[in-house]
C-alpha cells in the first residue's frame, strides 16, 4: 500500500565465455563504440558451490523487443537449463527475425498484444520501449502470465505507478520483476546481504550514481518514436537508486533536486516535456532517516553504475579501489566476524552452466535466473513491484524539485 509518510572472477567456461563475447559486439549507435554497461564486467561468484538443479521443469518463456540494446537477448534466458523460449516479438519484422535467429526460436509475433494470446507462453521478458513498460507489464499480467522488464517500472507518467501496483496485487499468483542491474553488482550484493545481517546498522548517509556520458554535438541514441530525447534524466534513476533500495528495501519520503541546463543559453531548447535539464542531482530524505544523494549525469568523465554506504558501524564502497569495500571500526568488525561464521554470503552463487553473467556488471544472467527460480518456488524476486516503484518513483518527483528550483517534496511510499 501507499503511505503518504512521507575482483575478481573465477575463470569462466569457454562457451559462457563466447556468449558474452558475442553480446558485447551491439547495438554501436552512428559509429560510436559499444553502449557502455553492455560490457563483461568484471564478476565474482562463489565457485566452491556449484549450481545445483532443483526442477526438471522448463518456463515456457516469450522475449520482445530487440531495439537499440537488443535487449531480450542479453539475459540468456535462451541458455537457460530451466527455460524454453517459445516465441519472440518485435514492431519491426527485420528485428524480430533476427532475435528469432539470436535466440533459435521459430515462433514470432507482430507485436506484444497478439504474443500474450499464445496460452503456451508462461512468462514474457518485457524490453520494450521505456514510456510502454508499465502497460505492456499490465498487458502480460491480465493475461495470466508472469512478466519481468527492463529499467524503468514506468516512464513519465506517475499513474502508471498507482495501475502497475493495482494490476500487480489483483494477480496476486504471478511474479512481477524489474531488472533493475544493478542490484546483482558485485558490491550492492554484499551490502545487502550485510545490511540484512545488522553489519551495518542504520545507513546514516548514501550515494548512487548513474553517469553516461554523452560527446557534445553526437546524435543522440535511437529510440523507439524517440522516447530517449523527450524525458529528464532523473525519470531514468533506478541504476543509482538501487545503491539505498537494493541495499535496504527501504525507500525514500523526500527530495530537493537540482538541474543543470546547457551552459550556452542558446543551446537550452527545451524537449517535449518542457525539460532542459543534462543533469540533475538530488539530496533525498530515506525512511530511516538518514540521507542519500543520487546523480543523474550525461556530461564528461568516466561511465558510472556505482554507489556507496555510510552506516553506524560500518561502511561500504568498493569505487575507492580496494579489493574490498568493507571498512568499519570495532564494533563494525566484530558484526562482520559474527555475519561471517553465521555464513552470510558476500559472493554472488554460481549460475546455471552456460548462463553468462553478462553485462551492467555481471547481472544479466543473475536477473534472468532469478526471476526463473522465483516462478519455480513461488516466491518474490529480486526486484518485486514494491522495490521497482520505490526505485523509480522518486526520480519523478525529484525532477518536479528540480522544476522547483530545489523545492523540497514529499515522495510517496510504497510498502
Amino acid at each position: 500500500m501507499i503511505s503518504t509518510h512521507i575482483t575478481r572472477r573465477g575463470f569462466l567456461r569457454s562457451t559462457a565465455s563466447a556468449i558474452v563475447a558475442s553480446q558485447t559486439l551491439i547495438a554501436r549507435a552512428h559509429g560510436a563504440e559499444a553502449i557502455p554497461g553492455f560490457d563483461q564486467t568484471k564478476t565474482d561468484a562463489d565457485q566452491s558451490k556449484p549450481w545445483e538443479p532443483f526442477s526438471d521443469r522448463k518456463v515456457r518463456v516469450g522475449l520482445v523487443g530487440y531495439g537499440l540494446c537488443q535487449f531480450s537477448a542479453a539475459f540468456d534466458f535462451q541458455n537457460h537449463p530451466n527455460v524454453e523460449v517459445v516465441a519472440v516479438s518485435d514492431l519491426f519484422p527485420d528485428r524480430c527475425a533476427a532475435l528469432a535467429e539470436h535466440v533459435k526460436c521459430s515462433k514470432t509475433y507482430p507485436s506484444l498484444e497478439e504474443m500474450v494470446k499464445d496460452d503456451r507462453i508462461e512468462a514474457i521478458f518485457v524490453a520494450t520501449d521505456a514510456p510502454s513498460h508499465a502497460r505492456h507489464c499490465i498487458e502480460v499480467l491480465n493475461h495470466g502470465k508472469h512478466v519481468c522488464t527492463a529499467v524503468p517500472a514506468f516512464r513519465g507518467d506517475i499513474e502508471d505507478a498507482e495501475r502497475l501496483l493495482a494490476c500487480v496485487k489483483k494477480n496476486a499468483g504471478l511474479v512481477y520483476a524489474m531488472f533493475e542491474t544493478s542490484v546483482f553488482h558485485d558490491d550492492l550484493y554484499a551490502m545487502e546481504k550485510l545490511y540484512a545481517a545488522g553489519v551495518f546498522g542504520h545507513i546514516v548517509y548514501s550515494e548512487g550514481e548513474y553517469c553516461h556520458p554523452h560527446s557534445l554535438g553526437a546524435p543522440s541514441l535511437g529510440s523507439y518514436k524517440d522516447w530517449r530525447k523527450h524525458g529528464c534524466p532523473m525519470w531514468y534513476p533506478t541504476h543509482a537508486t538501487a545503491y539505498y533500495v537494493g541495499v535496504t528495501h527501504g525507500s525514500f519520503v523526500q527530495v530537493s533536486c537540482q538541474g543543470t541546463a546547457a551552459f550556452d543559453p542558446s543551446a537550452r531548447q527545451p524537449n517535449r516535456i518542457g525539460n532542459i535539464f543534462k543533469s540533475e542531482v538530488g539530496l533525498f530524505r530515506t525512511s530511516e532517516g538518514g540521507l542519500c544523494r543520487i546523480i543523474i549525469c550525461g556530461s564528461q568523465g568516466e561511465y558510472l553504475e556505482a554507489g556507496r554506504i555510510r552506516g553506524e558501524y560500518a561502511g561500504y564502497d568498493w569505487h575507492n579501489g580496494r579489493a574490498d569495500g568493507f571498512v568499519g571500526d570495532a564494533a563494525g568488525q566484530q558484526r562482520l566476524k559474527e555475519a561471517m561464521a553465521r555464513g552470510v554470503p558476500r559472493k554472488k552463487y554460481a549460475l546455471p552452466p552456460g548462463v553468462a553473467p553478462g553485462g551492467h556488471g555481471g547481472s544479466h544472467g543473475y536477473l534472468a535466473d532469478d526471476f526463473i527460480d522465483a516462478i519455480l518456488r513461488g516466491r518474490k524476486p529480486a526486484v518485486d513491484v514494491i522495490d521497482a516503484l520505490n526505485m523509480t518513483v522518486p526520480g519523478y518527483y525529484a525532477h518536479l524539485s528540480a522544476v522547483k528550483d530545489g523545492e523540497t517534496l514529499k515522495i510517496p511510499r510504497y510498502s
